[in-house]
C-alpha cells in the first residue's frame, strides 16, 4: 500500500498555489456572483444532474488564474487534489469534463455575464471605499494572437489585426481600460482589434463621474475629439522627444518637467492591473478566435485582478 492511497496529508508547508486559493476563497464575493448567474443556470429537471453553480464558477475562475484551457482544466482535476477541493467536489465523485466547462463559459458569454461580474465586484469595492470616482487613468496594451494559418480556415483570425509599436509589428487585439486614479482598480474595459488607435477608445473608458482623466502621450488631442466630455480635464503626457528637449536649467522648463513627473506617477498605477493579468495570471496571448470571446475573458480577468490587488484590505476587513 502506498502513502497516497491512505489519503494522509503530511505536508506542513503550504504551497504558494494553496495560499493563493485560500486568499481568493476569502475575497471573492461568491454568494453575490452565484445569485447573479443563477437565473441563467439550468435547474437540471431533465438529463444528467448538473454540477452546482458554485463549483462551475470556481472552475471558471481557476481557468483564469492558472491559464488552463477546457481540456487542461479537466485533466488538472485528475492531477491536482487542491483544485478539486477548491471547486468543492466530493472525493470519488464525477468531475466536470471539458464539454461541461465549455458550455458554462458559453452561457456566460451569451448573457454577457462577464461584464456583470466586473460590475458586481466593483460595487463591492465601492461600498468598501476602495474604488473612488474622482479621477480615471486610461491605458491600452497589445495582446498577441496566433499568427499561424494551420487551422480549418487556413487563415489568421480576421478580427485580429497588425499594429506597429516602435519599429516592431504585432498581431493581435488591444485591451483598453479605465482605472481609478487613486487605487489603480479597473472600472471599464474595451476590447478592439490591434490596429485601433488608443485615442479612439479613450473617452469611452470614462465612467462619467470623474473630473480629471490621465493618459500617456498616445492620447494627445483627445480633448479636441467630438466625443470628448467638456466637463473632464485631461492631463496628457508630453511627447518623449519634446520632454527630452527641455532645458532643466531653465526655471520654466524645470517646472514643466516636475509637472510631467507628477502626472507620470499617477499614470503608473494603470500598469498594475496589466502586470497582474500578464504576470500573475499568465494572460499573454488570446486563447479564442474573435473579439467577443476574448473581450469577455478580459472582463473576468480584470474583475479578479481588482480582488487580487486589494486582497489584503478585504481580508483585513473580515478579520
Amino acid at each position: 500500500m502506498k502513502q497516497a492511497t491512505l489519503n494522509l496529508n503530511l505536508n506542513v508547508k503550504k504551497t504558494r498555489k494553496q495560499v493563493f486559493l485560500e486568499q481568493m476563497e476569502q475575497v471573492v464575493p461568491w454568494a453575490d456572483l452565484v445569485e447573479l448567474i443563477a437565473p441563467y443556470y439550468p435547474e437540471g429537471k431533465t438529463g444528467r444532474p448538473p454540477f452546482s453553480l458554485q463549483t462551475m464558477l470556481r472552475t471558471h475562475f481557476m481557468q483564469h488564474w492558472f491559464t488552463l484551457s477546457d481540456p487542461g482544466m479537466e485533466e488538472a482535476f485528475f492531477d491536482t487534489p487542491l483544485y478539486r477541493e477548491f471547486a468543492q467536489l466530493e472525493e470519488f465523485a464525477r468531475l466536470p469534463d471539458e464539454s461541461t466547462i465549455l458550455r458554462f463559459r458559453h452561457r456566460l458569454e451569451k448573457h454577457k455575464l462577464s461584464e456583470q461580474i466586473l460590475a458586481a465586484v466593483n460595487n463591492l469595492l465601492t461600498q468598501r471605499g476602495l474604488l473612488l470616482k474622482t479621477g480615471t487613468v486610461v491605458y491600452a496594451t497589445l495582446i498577441a494572437a496566433p499568427t499561424s494559418t494551420k487551422n480549418k480556415d487556413k487563415a489568421r483570425d480576421p478580427e485580429m489585426h497588425s499594429s506597429q509599436k516602435g519599429n516592431q509589428w504585432y498581431f493581435g487585439m488591444k485591451a483598453h481600460i479605465g482605472a481609478d486614479a487613486d487605487s489603480g482598480l479597473v472600472h471599464t474595459v474595451r476590447g478592439t482589434s490591434g490596429n485601433v488607435h488608443d485615442v479612439v477608445e479613450g473617452s469611452s473608458l470614462l465612467h462619467g463621474e470623474e473630473t480629471l482623466a490621465y493618459g500617456d502621450a498616445g492620447y494627445q488631442g483627445i480633448d479636441k475629439r467630438a466625443d470628448a466630455d467638456k466637463a473632464v480635464s485631461w492631463q496628457i503626457a508630453m511627447r518623449p522627444g519634446k520632454r527630452k528637449a527641455l532645458n532643466k536649467d531653465d526655471p520654466a522648463d524645470a517646472l514643466i518637467d516636475k509637472a510631467e513627473k507628477l502626472k507620470a506617477g499617477i499614470r503608473a498605477k494603470v500598469e498594475h492591473p496589466f502586470r497582474v493579468i500578464k504576470r500573475q495570471f499568465g494572460f499573454v496571448k488570446v486563447r479564442y478566435r474573435g473579439l467577443k470571446k476574448n473581450t469577455a475573458r478580459l472582463f473576468t480577468l480584470f474583475a479578479l485582478s481588482n480582488l487580487w490587488m486589494v486582497r489584503g484590505k478585504l481580508m483585513g476587513a473580515k478579520a
